[in-house]
């Protein structure tokens, strides 16, 4: 089972992520792209990374907009290690 991280560590992990946000035992980034296309595209190359990982996020998305939040189950739903690894890869992702 997957250990929450604590408050600090959060916000520590979060200083290192341009824009995430940890509210309601969840962090959570909105990302925009020029079209739907290219949000669509996004979150495909987040399933083989989430796969790979065996973590999956919450995924939403309307048009070119796509929002990930990140929690772990086994954890209670609180945020662990496991999310904030998945969320610096979404960030490389993004950033391709």
């Amino acid at each position: 089972m997957a250990e929450p991280l604590s408050t600090d560590k959060i916000e520590e992990a979060l200083a290192d992520l341009t824009n995430w946000s940890h509210e309601d035992d969840k962090i959570t980034k909105e990302f925009t792209f020029d079209n739907f296309r290219d949000a669509i595209g996004f979150i495909t190359r987040i399933s083989f990374e989430a796969e790979e990982q065996v973590h999956h996020p919450e995924i939403f998305n309307v048009y070119n907009t796509v929002t990930i939040s990140l929690s772990t189950h086994d954890a209670g739903g609180k945020v662990t290690e496991k999310d904030v690894a998945l969320a610096k890869t979404i960030e490389s992702l993004y950033n391709n």
